[in-house]
This record gives structure tokens, sequence and C-alpha cells, in this order.
């Protein structure tokens, strides 16, 4: 069985390429998945459009800008903390804002956890490899039953 999708709203390309070089230099064997705005992250949450054939696993862990063009952070998060098919999805919200009431509002919306973005290479080599030993190796995170299938057939049952 391959290892489960992480999925990284992020607009910004250079972030994005500086967590996909940590990620690999720190041996996460896990597919990256960029979703470069949240309409797009609902719609490979969701398995819609151009995302049909996106994983019917939802991602162990969703990595979460909030100022993202087209569908904000802010709301992809309250879309899927309330929706029953996402809502146990372990978001970490990573943005360049640390300002309490982000923090606190991050959190009023269920993320798991608040993380301002780091500064330069060794930064996100550290944040690699926290992934890597909290959110795969440590936490435990629930069973989640596939996606439906685009059209609504809902597949065979079971978890991860």
């Amino acid at each position: 069985m391959s290892a489960a999708t992480i999925v990284l709203a992020e607009d910004d390309e250079d972030d994005y390429f500086l967590v996909a070089s940590a990620f690999r230099e720190a041996g996460l064997d896990n597919p990256l998945h960029r979703a470069e705005d949240g309409e797009a992250l609902m719609d490979f949450l969701l398995r819609r459009g151009r995302h049909a054939g996106a994983p019917r696993l939802p991602p162990i862990l969703l990595l979460l800008d909030l100022r993202m063009p087209k569908k904000s952070g802010w709301e992809a998060l309250r879309e899927i903390k309330s929706d029953a098919r996402l809502r146990r999805i372990p978001v970490a919200v990573l943005t360049s804002s640390n300002a309490e009431e982000d923090v606190a509002r991050a959190y009023d919306l269920g993320c798991n956890t608040f993380i301002k973005k780091p500064s330069g290479l060794e930064g996100y080599a550290a944040l690699a490899q926290a992934v890597k030993t909290y959110w795969l190796k440590v936490a435990e995170i629930p069973n989640m039953e596939p996606l439906p299938a685009p059209g609504g057939d809902s597949g065979p049952p079971g978890g991860r």
C-alpha cells in the first residue's frame, strides 16, 4: 500500500518549493499534492472536476495557507470542518500570520494546529522533521472512509 497523501494548500510557488524540498530531504515518502487555491483544494478533497481521479482516501494531513485566491483558507477550513466526510482530516494551518486573532479564529474553526511559516531552508527543514515525527509517527489519526466517487458511488467501506 502506498503512503497516504499530504496536501499543501499554498498559492505561493516559492513556499511550495521550500516545503517540497524540505520534505524530500527529510525522507518523507508521502505524496505531496499542491492545491494552488481554496477552490482547487476543495475540488481535490471532494474529487470534483479535474480532480475526479484523486485518491479515494482523504489525506493524512492538510497544510493550509489562510490567504489564497478564489477561496480563502478560512473559507476552506470552515467548509472542511462542517463536512462529515472531511472533518477528521488533520488540518495544520501554515501561514505567514501569527496575529493572536488569526490563531484564535483558526482554532475556533477547527484547525488542529497553527504554524507560522518558517523563514529559510533551515526553518522548513525543521518543519519537515516535525511533520515526519509528530503527524506521521506520534499522532493517532482516525480511520476515514474513502470519499465517494464522482457521481456519488461511495465504493467499499474501510479506512486507511
